[in-house]
Parts: C-alpha cells; structure tokens; sequence
C-alpha cells in the first residue's frame, strides 16, 4: 500500500509534525541525482535548518516511516520503481567561521563550489582537493571523500578526514551530539555512518593557511585532470566510480581489457574514456545501469578472474 494514502495514520502524522505543505507527494527523484534516473519517492521533504533536519529524522524514525537521506545524490542509483517511504532532502546550507582557521557548514552545503570558493579566498586551505567531486559535507564525511595528492607526485590519497575536527549528529536514538574526529573511525570509502544510523546535521573543518596561488594551481591541475577522465555531467549524467578500488590493479582497467569500454546497453554506456564510470545517454533506466554492471563483474570475473563489487549506493525499487 504506498505511503502517501490519506487513511494512513503515519503519514497523517507525519504531516501533522512536519507540515503537510512542506511534504511532496509521489515526488521524481531523477532530477535531484548526478545520474538524472529513478522513479518517485511516495514522500519529499527538504530540510533548510539543522532543526527541520534534526525533526524530520526523529519524526520518521518514530512513526516507523522508511526515510532515505538525499544530498547531491550523486553517489547512488535510485531504482525505476522509485522509493517507497520518506525522502529527507538535505538543503542545510549554513557556514560559519568559528575562529581564523576552523568554520562550521551545514551538511547540505556544497563542498565543491561554495565552501571551497569561500575558504580559497581567506587564504585556508585543505578542502580545494576535492574541487570537481560532487558532494555535500554530509556526503563527504560518510564516503570519506579523497582524491590524489597535487602534482606532480600524485602519489597520496588526501582524505577529507584530514580536515575533520568534529561533527553534531542525531543518533539513533533521537539524542544530538558533538562528536570527534575519531568518533567515524575513517577508512577508505568509509566512515563509521556506513553501519550506524547516525545523521550529520554540520560538521567542523580545521584548515591550514595556505597562500591562494598555490591553491589555485591545485584547483586548476585538479579540474584539468578530471576533465580528462571523468564525464561532464550536464552532458553525460553520471554517479562516478561504479566498482571499488582494486589495489595495484584498478577496476577501469580491468574492464577495459576485456573491450567494454565504450559498451552501450539501452541508453546507458560504459564511459569511452573512464571504463569505471557508467553515463547516462539520455533516458536510461536503472535496468539499463544494472545490466552493465552485471556484464562488467560477469566479463571480468570470466576473463580475469577477479570480483567487481559496487561501490555506488542502490536506492528504492528495482
């Protein structure tokens, strides 16, 4: 029975608690996705403060309403069938400056445009790594968002975890708590949410002074590199890597060597130039995704010998 149905007495409650004109019913999530694909949510909500976060999260754990937490959503794909409960949109957007170093952003703030521009120009650095890569602060701290070291070394991963003072979540259990660096137990393409239900409401960054030029070198080397690699999304909508890292050998490779990059199923393609990375041609489904993921992890473990394993997040119905 879909959740939006008037007799329901959660979703009446729900509306009651979050205010029936902020909830969207049967809501299309494709266009709220880097991958531009994805059926309906039986409800939206955005929340604009850590407060309407902090609320919506109780109110959904509560009346037992199956919630998803939607950023960028750009490392995920979201079934054809859509996801049947409560999207909470992440629209918490607050920065501020807690003293000459350390600012404090809300976990729907955009890392790659406004809080890198923004810490840029007071000359701080740490976060201009990551210019290019879609995400929210709330995104980044879950995933533990890295990319290369600058060149001409490349040779380490910067992790956001770096960065990390601390954080304010809602716990399972409702209760807000500031918790430490520590506290996510970072990993690669980890942190400790991935198993604990906890939600990011801000998160505080300690950054280094760093003189803008430098940084602006970074920033420009980084897009040169990735636009080399990775697909412009307006063009080719995309949720990046699709596979986890296999060390020393590389899942793009390895799909490569076995001549699928390029493959087209549907209207979804195995990138021509990032055999790691699955674009959206236009119009292509959640099926079509699938069924490219599953020839790359059939083909290679065939021909190759090694496992595939996803590394994108797989929302709703399918």
């Amino acid at each position: 029975m879909p959740a939006t149905k008037a007799l329901d007495p959660a979703v009446d409650a729900l509306s009651e608690r979050l205010g029936a004109d902020r909830l969207e019913r049967a809501a299309p999530l494709a266009p709220h996705t880097t991958f531009k694909i994805g059926g309906p949510a039986d409800l939206m909500y955005r929340a604009l403060t850590q407060d309407e976060l902090a609320a919506a999260v109780r109110a959904a754990r509560e009346l037992e309403i199956p919630f998803f937490l939607l950023g960028l959503g750009a490392n995920i794909l979201v079934g054809d069938g859509g996801f049947r409960g409560l999207v909470i949109k992440n629209d918490v957007d607050t920065i501020e400056w807690l003293d000459d170093t350390r600012v404090r952003a809300g976990s729907g703030v955009k890392i790659y445009h406004d809080l890198i521009q923004m810490t840029v120009a007071r000359g701080l650095g740490g976060l201009q790594h990551y210019v290019g890569i879609p995400s929210t602060v709330g995104g980044a701290v879950w995933q533990n968002l890295h990319f290369l070291s600058p060149p001409p070394e490349r040779e380490r991963t910067m992790f956001i975890e770096e960065v990390v003072e601390g954080a304010t979540i809602v716990t399972e259990e409702g209760e807000i708590r500031r918790v430490d660096n520590a506290y996510f137990e970072f990993g690669y393409d980890y942190s400790v949410l991935h198993v604990r239900p906890d939600v990011v409401l801000d998160v505080t960054f300690r950054l280094e002074p760093t003189p803008r030029e430098v940084m602006r070198d970074t920033i420009r080397e980084n897009l040169a590199w990735r636009d080399d690699r990775h697909p412009d999304l307006w063009l080719y909508p995309s949720a990046g890597s699709i596979f986890q890292k296999i060390e020393g050998v590389g899942a793009g490779r390895l799909i490569d060597q076995c001549g699928l990059k390029g493959h087209v199923l549907g209207s979804a393609q195995i990138f021509h130039k990032h055999a790691n990375i699955i674009v959206n041609l236009g119009g292509a489904t959640s099926a079509d995704v699938r069924a490219l993921i599953e020839l790359a992890q059939t083909t290679v473990q065939r021909e190759l010998g090694y496992e595939l394993k996803t590394e994108i997040g797989m929302v709703g119905e399918f």
